[in-house]
């Protein structure tokens, strides 16, 4: 059993791929090990500014032998009648290197035929390695590969050096152009020179002792209880976001945290832009008091072992004092003027092409967002509906702010700032940045109520405009996002357990965009049809997220509820459904209603005549199916679904015997129509709920 080592040396590789080319060329080499039959008993990669290097452990010196049978023609054609091997057998068993006679009958399901075994002996896994690491380095996800010097091989960065070694021994080989050996290079400052590596196993305690911890994770661990450290001697709690996390770990290969501070006359300015530029800019790790607001300090992480660790400080601080000036500048120009006033230039600038200018945008959320609002008071809910409009025109106005010009990032987030100090109301102010929420999968929804009407409105508009202009998403394309629109829409009606009906916002949505001069949408009807059905397969997207199964949420979106709340209680019955003892039986039996009704050919009554109900199974059915839809009409009123579908699991077992005793297609014309409309009572019982013939159970 050997361990094999293999690194590739580099210039400095894209720190934000870093962790990402490790991992896929662990998992690629992983992949052909075990397509190739080669065992091992593990494998570790590393992965550092300079190298991407794999330590594969216990793994066999070559393949296993293996049995591998040849098959000819048939046994008919490969013998004559005196038993003698015809041409064609005489021809197939030159073509292995055989005598005929050497060859024996094999037997299967299409006939016996003539072949050969023959055990064909594993290579040497020395021999098969070079050809799978250069096929894993061939298939790494790089966007963009590059040619170094002369060199017509091809890789992100231009690569210095190949180690290639089976315990002390080098294994041959041509990887990248270079020639595999056994040395490596340490910190590119403190050990820059070559070093050898005497054996696989030393690779990681010799790059240790040479300044360079290779392993990702165990890099990451010393920033991150670095940073804890110095954030705890301040009582102060370290923003650590994962990206910049690794993006950081994959900077340094030998990570040393410091501490550095800047005016604390900078915290005046909106901590969210101080804290986009130190992070963004210059990677630092900001830091924070308990209730989260900023303090005057960062962490960085150096990359040297510094003899006087006050000089580097003293740089960063430095650096960084302009960056925060330009941040306090753009702040202070801003509040020269009020912020409606920067709704002016908003009349000027273009939200799209087709759809008129941010302002006309504004106008329009304006109106859905006052509709929105008028909604929720009716449903008790306490809110302002001239704040709304209030804060519907202010919405967009930080996008004409310097602050947010320099930290696009910030818009929304600069427009409370400046509400608040241009005492505006705290429901106005709060709302202008839960506009954009959520942001992206999983983030927080708007709290207050003026937020969720501008959340709404703004991406029903969004979704109206585009889809009427011709522009949906196609395929990987969403320029305007509107696949995260419209599950934002979904999520906050759903979660903010509000009963709004679909069909109403997008309806006002369309009307919004009518003008004295007519209707900028030409085809109503259809952007209506294209945005309701848009936001109906959104579902699936959304509920598979969650692991809901597929057939759960075909089942609810066949009877198409056309209020998500809704949608959402009618999703989460059926799955409590799905898990009762005879929901697989329902399910069956409710095909089979369904493909018995569909097949009707006449149009099939309302009502069951009691009089032709005959049989005695078919009676139990009626008296059940009388008796559940007396008993559902509370439980639909408050719309309990669940309990709905409790109910009618006790229409399993009289179903199940009508189905065994009653022949539904009679002679008699009035019994089969008398048979078919109790089956159409069944199906509309269940119908009220979600169609659970969907359901594969």
């Amino acid at each position: 059993m050997t361990t094999i080592l293999f690194e590739l040396g580099c210039e400095e590789l894209p720190p934000k791929s870093l962790k990402t080319l490790r991992d896929a060329l662990q998992n690629s080499v992983t992949e052909q090990l075990v397509a190739a039959d080669i065992s091992f008993d593990s494998i570790k990669a590393f992965a550092a500014p300079r190298r991407l290097a794999l330590q594969i452990h216990g793994i066999a010196d070559k393949q296993p032998d293996r049995s591998e049978q040849k098959r000819g023609p048939a046994i008919k054609a490969a013998f004559d009648a005196e038993g003698n091997p015809s041409r064609a057998a005489i021809g197939f068993a030159k073509g292995l290197c055989i005598e005929a006679s050497e060859l024996i009958t094999i037997n299967t399901d299409k006939g016996d035929y003539v072949g050969y075994e023959q055990t064909v002996h594993g290579k040497a896994v020395a021999e098969l390695l070079p050809q799978i690491f250069q096929t894993a380095l061939d298939n790494l996800p790089i966007a963009k590969r590059m040619r170094s010097g002369a060199s017509r091989d091809e890789f992100v960065r231009p690569v210095q050096w190949v180690v290639l070694m089976a315990d002390d021994r080098v294994i041959d080989a041509n990887i990248q152009g270079h020639q595999s050996g056994q040395q490596t290079r340490g910190h590119r400052f403190h050990s820059p020179e070559y070093h050898t590596i005497n054996h696989a196993n030393d690779y990681e305690a010799l790059l240790d002792s040479l300044k360079v911890v290779a392993d990702f994770d165990k890099r990451q661990a010393f920033i991150n209880n670095q940073v804890q450290a110095l954030a705890d001697e301040i009582n102060a709690t370290a923003i650590v976001p994962q990206d910049l996390l690794d993006e950081v770990t994959a900077l340094v290969d030998f990570p040393i945290a410091l501490r550095a501070d800047f005016e604390p006359r900078f915290l005046q300015v909106p901590q969210e832009a101080l804290i986009s530029t130190m992070q963004a800019d210059q990677k630092y790790f900001c830091l924070t008091d308990k209730d989260g607001k900023l303090q005057p300090y960062f962490i960085f992480i150096t990359n040297i072992a510094s003899k006087d660790p006050k000089q580097i400080i003293e740089g960063n601080e430095k650096v960084v004092r302009p960056r925060l000036a330009d941040a306090e500048f753009f702040f202070l120009q801003d509040q020269k003027q009020p912020l409606f006033a920067l709704t002016e230039s908003l009349k000027t600038r273009v939200f799209q092409d087709q759809l008129g200018t941010i302002w006309e945008k504004s106008e329009r959320i304006a109106k859905l967002a006052t509709f929105i609002a008028a909604l929720l008071q009716q449903q008790g809910q306490q809110i302002n509906i001239d704040d709304t409009a209030r804060a519907a025109m202010l919405a967009k106005a930080d996008l004409a702010s310097s602050l947010v010009g320099e930290y696009p990032d910030l818009q929304g987030i600069a427009g409370t700032y400046y509400a608040r100090l241009n005492g505006e109301p705290e429901a106005v102010a709060a709302s202008l940045e839960e506009q954009y929420l959520p942001k992206f999968s999983g983030d927080v929804l708007p709290q207050t109520p003026i937020g969720i009407c501008l959340a709404l409105a703004d991406r029903l508009d969004t979704l109206v405009g585009v889809f009427a202009i011709g522009q949906p998403p196609t395929g990987s394309k969403d320029p305007f996002s509107l696949r995260r629109s419209a599950i934002g829409v979904l999520r906050i009606l759903i979660e903010k357990q509000l009963p709004i009906n679909l069909v109403a916002l997008v309806e006002q949505a369309i009307k919004n965009y009518s003008d004295d001069n007519g209707s900028k949408i030409e085809k109503m009807g259809d952007t209506f049809t294209q945005v309701m059905a848009f936001l109906n397969s959104r579902y699936r997207a959304m509920y598979t997220e969650q692991g809901v199964s597929v057939d759960t949420i075909q089942a609810v979106q066949a009877i198409n509820p056309h209020m998500p709340l809704d949608f959402d209680q009618r999703i989460r019955a059926v799955q409590a459904f799905s898990a009762l003892p005879q929901a697989s039986m329902l399910a069956d039996s409710n095909k089979r209603v369904a493909n018995i009704l569909a097949k009707s050919e006449s149009l099939v009554a309302e009502n069951v005549e009691e009089a032709l109900l005959t049989e005695p199974a078919e009676q139990t059915l009626y008296s059940s199916v009388r008796q559940a839809q007396t008993a559902v009409q509370p439980q639909l009123a408050q719309a309990d679904y669940t309990q709905v579908l409790q109910t009618l699991t006790s229409l399993d077992a009289p179903l199940t015997q009508f189905f065994e005793e009653v022949m539904v297609n009679s002679e008699d014309a009035a019994l089969k129509n008398n048979r078919l409309a109790l089956l159409k009572q069944v199906r509309a019982l269940f119908l009220t709920v979600a169609d659970i013939s969907e359901l594969q159970l």
